[in-house]
């Protein structure tokens, strides 16, 4: 092993970086506006509205001590689809906006450093009911989806994307969660990276809570071909870039 790497790769894991930072001199503290809480829509892309909360009744019985005693990771889905409602409650519980305090600053269903939440969602949908096969992506704001692009090989270029992981491609709806970290840096320059891998975390484990009240299960994933993953969706991996994943399907 390489000591002197793993040494740098453990300090990053430390809060030592932060004392060494002047926050006076950051975006946010320059008077630079913050950078928008969702990325914009073309505008031909037409809005998928998501079922409302109300729809979401049958799934309020899941008690909690229960989900987080049977949380574990699912390798084997199913081939039921996931319903639209079902969906719309995941997309919730992992990035929903409760309330939008200023432009470019809004409450999450999950907790971020500084409130900056630095992260877009992505869909490889291939058995949802009414939605076409493709990839679409969650607007917080209007909790809706756009579709990106049709796409019927989604499957064929998951597996290679997600080296060699074959069960990935058999769920009938894939979460990637790209990261923006400007979002992030705009408060925190250079302290920013660790915390944005932080709070990854805490979306993905309220994937998995919110899984158990629609007997869905997931498997976090943070290995992949980067490069392949990002063509998939189709970002530029420098200023966005896929920084985790999770299948989702009935179990």
């Amino acid at each position: 092993m390489d000591k002197d790497r793993i040494a740098e790769h453990r300090n990053f894991l430390k809060d030592s970086l932060r004392q060494t930072i002047n926050f006076r001199f950051t975006d946010q503290h320059q008077g630079v506006p913050a950078p928008p809480i969702q990325k914009p829509h073309r505008p031909e892309q037409e809005l998928i509205k998501l079922p409302a909360r109300e729809t979401w009744a049958a799934f309020r019985g899941t008690d909690l001590l229960e989900a987080i005693a049977n949380r574990k990771s699912h390798r084997r889905f199913k081939k039921d689809a996931l319903t639209l409602a079902e969906l719309s409650f995941l997309l919730w519980s992992t990035q929903g906006i409760k309330k939008e305090l200023a432009p470019g600053t809004a409450v999450r269903t999950v907790p971020s450093a500084g409130c900056r939440h630095a992260f877009e969602t992505y869909l490889l949908v291939s058995h949802v009911e009414d939605l076409e096969q493709g990839l679409y992506r969650y607007l917080p704001l209007e909790h809706a989806l756009i579709l990106e692009r049709k796409d019927e090989d989604l499957v064929e270029k998951l597996t290679p994307a997600t080296l060699g992981q074959a069960f990935i491609s058999a769920a009938p709806v894939t979460f990637v969660w790209s990261s923006i970290p400007y979002r992030t840096e705009w408060r925190y320059t250079t302290a920013a990276h660790r915390v944005i891998l932080m709070d990854v975390g805490h979306v993905c484990q309220n994937l998995y809570l919110a899984c158990e009240a629609i007997s869905c299960g997931t498997c976090a994933v943070a290995a992949y071909h980067q490069e392949l993953m990002d063509q998939i969706l189709d970002v530029d991996g420098n200023d966005e870039f896929t920084v985790y994943l999770a299948p989702v399907g009935k179990c």
